[in-house]
């Protein structure tokens, strides 16, 4: 988990001052405290998939841009390779496949929760859209205080700039596909 903490701290610190902003701009505009921001900065605090979310929906980037270094222009990418995230005490695990591209404006992920499993998500950039395919087990999301259950072989697309969650509400570990759409 140390190397991701690293490529996190680059990646925040170097788009922090690309864009000229101070410690305590980012921290207003993503609701992170100061002085957590500048842990991350320092690869001396372990961010939790909530709080990068707030930091990418904060500064208007996409997740994939803090956690990932940048990518070549082909490359097969091994699970193995992947580095898990996980919340829910590792009932929620999410796999980083394809980063964020300025020229393509998605990111994909593989996602596996456990039975019982949860996730709440804040609103993502305005026009944002998420396109949720289930490959095993049973998914309800939850948007605009609407729950829809998504089943095997199942999809779903929603707007994804307003508060959001998922719950593995079957019987098996469910085991999906997201993809994050960012308009231009």
């Amino acid at each position: 988990m140390e190397e991701i903490n690293l490529i996190i701290a680059k990646n925040l610190k170097a788009f922090r001052e690309s864009k000229k902003l101070s410690l305590e701009k980012v921290a207003e505009l993503t609701g992170v405290s100061k002085t957590m921001i500048g842990q991350i900065e320092r690869g001396e605090s372990s961010p939790t998939i909530t709080t990068i979310w707030k930091i990418a929906n904060g500064l208007k980037i996409s997740f994939t841009s803090l956690i990932n270094s940048p990518q070549p222009d082909t490359k097969v990418v091994l699970r193995s390779d992947i580095q898990l995230l996980s919340e829910d005490n590792g009932k929620y695990r999410v796999y980083p496949y394809f980063p964020f591209e300025d020229d393509k404006r998605f990111e994909v992920y593989s996602v596996e929760i456990e039975k019982g499993g949860f996730l709440s998500a804040d609103s993502h950039g305005e026009g944002t859209e998420e396109f949720l395919t289930v490959f095993d087990g049973e998914l309800t999301v939850r948007v605009n205080n609407i729950e829809y259950t998504v089943r095997s072989g199942d999809s779903i697309r929603f707007k994804a700039d307003r508060p959001h969650n998922y719950h593995n509400s079957g019987k098996t570990l469910t085991r999906l596909s997201m993809v994050i759409y960012y308009p231009v």
